[in-house]
Parts: structure tokens; sequence; C-alpha cells
């Protein structure tokens, strides 16, 4: 007989109790079982229910503190008009911060397109449409040049925009002499720049056709940005710029094209800006580049690019509007205003890094 007692022996032994051995694959709890990873998931995938919940807090806060009269069709309507030209450069700004980068020259580009179609208009006797599809042009060709400076001269977005906006400022200062034009001698020779300061009555409230304009600035943007091929390569390009680029996008082209939107979009800002304050002033939205990027930080759309809904800096937008808004009717210093916009803005980051740690 062969002998069974070698390795082969040995072999079916251990086959053997294996068989008997435990299989169960260990398991590990969750982390997303906790309520706060919940949130935190929930909040992930719904970037703009952030600041509608902080919108919602804040107006049920202030209707407590400052009475019926907060709730008014007026005041409600008043908070729209102000951050109407501020929201619009919130959308230019949100565009360019998806793909994460950072536009500091917005508010002198809106400025510029402003008083260049007021020149053209106003004291050279150009044809007020013509005035304003040149402002467009130069919006856009603005918009490009910044482009063109972090594409192809491959500069970092916070200091080619820094630059641009000095060169943007100091030519406005040199196109208008430092001077403003006045709201009667634009009423005398191109009353059409003043067309969104025109008011219509809804419900109680005067809404004026700016306020109109800058939500369907947002909504034709949510759509570009959700519902076509470009709005997903701004995405992709924003949330991860070297895997885009090997997916096949041209990651420039799409920067480029970016830049030219917002900077068209703050030309359409600076003809608006014109009704809502009713002159043209060299110094007007002088913070308009800050203003932008808080409404863009407290509406929920991360500063690294990538994530966040462009509806979230309209509701950011009319967060500081409320703030403001609130506590000057309950007689809060202004100094004291500027301080709780700027705990608004700690807090928004802050929530955002907690929800990015969902993805690490």
């Amino acid at each position: 007989m062969s002998d069974t007692s070698g390795p082969a022996r040995k072999g079916q032994d251990f086959e053997h109790s294996l068989d008997k051995s435990d299989k169960t694959v260990a398991a590990f709890k969750a982390r997303h079982d906790t309520f706060g990873a919940k949130v935190q998931h929930l909040l992930h995938n719904n970037p703009t229910l952030v600041p509608v919940i902080v919108l919602a807090v804040s107006l049920a806060v202030f209707g407590v503190i400052a009475g019926g009269r907060f709730f008014s069709a007026f005041n409600l309507s008043l908070i729209i008009q102000q951050v109407s030209i501020i929201g619009m450069l919130a959308a230019a700004q949100s565009l360019i911060i998806i793909t994460a980068g950072i536009d500091l020259s917005v508010a002198a580009i809106m400025v510029l397109m402003s008083v260049i179609m007021g020149n053209l208009a106003v004291f050279m006797g150009v044809p007020s449409g013509i005035a304003i599809l040149v402002g467009f042009v130069g919006g856009a060709a603005a918009g490009f040049f910044n482009g063109f400076l972090i594409t192809k001269i491959k500069l970092p977005p916070f200091i080619s925009t820094l630059g641009t906006w000095s060169i943007y400022y100091a030519l406005l200062l040199w196109l208008s002499g430092a001077q403003s034009i006045r709201g009667a001698d634009i009423d005398a020779n191109a009353p059409f720049l003043k067309f969104f300061g025109r008011t219509f009555e809804l419900v109680g409230a005067r809404i004026t056709l700016g306020s109109v304009l800058m939500v369907l600035i947002f909504v034709v943007l949510w759509y570009m940005l959700n519902h076509t091929a470009w709005g997903r390569h701004v995405y992709a390009v924003g949330d991860d710029k070297e895997a885009a680029e090997l997916a096949g996008i041209r990651t420039d082209r799409v920067l480029l094209s970016v830049y030219v939107v917002a900077g068209l979009v703050c030309a359409i800002a600076g003809w608006a800006s014109i009704g809502r304050v009713g002159s043209i002033s060299p110094q007007s939205f002088y913070e308009g580049n800050l203003q932008s990027i808080t409404a863009v930080v407290i509406g929920g759309i991360s500063l690294f690019g990538g994530r966040g809904s462009i509806m979230g800096a309209l509701f950011g937008a009319l967060i500081v509007g409320v703030f403001q808004s609130g506590l000057r009717m309950a007689g809060v210093d202004v100094l004291w205003q500027v301080f709780a916009i700027g705990w608004l803005i700690i807090i928004a980051v802050a929530v955002d890094q907690w929800i990015r740690r969902v993805s690490a």
C-alpha cells in the first residue's frame, strides 16, 4: 500500500481544516450611518440647500426682530433691487470660481463698459443701441484678455486679474476724466441707457427691470451649465483639469470661453448699473469684486472648483441683502453689519470644507 503520510496527506488535512474555517468577511460600520454623515452627504449632493436654509432662517429671524415692516412688499423688493448689480457680478464670478479660478477685475470691467457706453451715447452722439453693443464687445474682449493671460501666458488667475483690475480701472478713470456723467445728461441724450432702471408693480411691490434681468442671467447660465456639453466641460475642468485633458476636453479653450462669457455678463451688468444708479460714476461699485466673491462663497460654490450650483450665488447675494436690510432696520451700525458678513464668509467656507470631506 502507498504511504499517505507524506506531503499529500498534509495538504488534505489543510484543505479539510480550511473548509471548517469562518468565512465571514470583516464588516465595518459605514461612516454614512451616523446622522451627521447623512447630513454631510445630503449637502454634498445638494450644494444649493445650504444657502436656501440660511436664507429662510435669516428671513425668519429678521422678520421677528424688525417686525412686519421687514416683510412688506416695498422692503423685499428693495432688497432685490439693491443686490441686482452685485448679483450679476456674482453670476460672472461663479463661472470663474467653478473652474477653480478667481476674477478680481469683474467690477472694473463693468464700470469701464458703462463709461464707454456713456461716452459714446451721451457725448459722441452714437445711437444708444450701438453704444451698448460696443460695450458688450468690449466686455467680451476684456474677458478674453484675462483668459489669454491665464491659458496662453500661464499666469495664475489671481495675479493676472489683479493686474488687469488696475489696467481697466486706470482706463475708466482716463476715459471718464474721473468725472461722473450726470443723470440729466443721460436723460437728454441717451435715455435708453437707463432702460433697466424702469419699474413695474407686482403684488404691491415695485420691481425694476434690472432685478428681472439678474434672475434671467442666472437662469440662462444655470441652463448652460447643467444642460449643455459646455457646462459639463466647465465643471470637469474645475474638478480636475489634468483628468479633463486626458478625457479629451480642450481645457484651455473651455477656460477662455468662460472668461469671455464672464466679461460679457459684466458688460450687461454695466448697462443695468446705469439704470440702477441713474448716472455713470467711475467710483461706483468700487467694492464689487469682494462683494461678488462674498455672494459666491456664501452661496455654497466651492473656491476649489468643480462643485456648486450657480443658483447658489443668487441666494448668496440675497442673503447679504437680507442681512444688511435686517440689521439696518434693527438699528445696527454699518460697522457691525460688515462684521456679520465677515462671519458669514468664514462659516460658509468652513461648511464647504466639511462637505468636501465626503469624497475624502
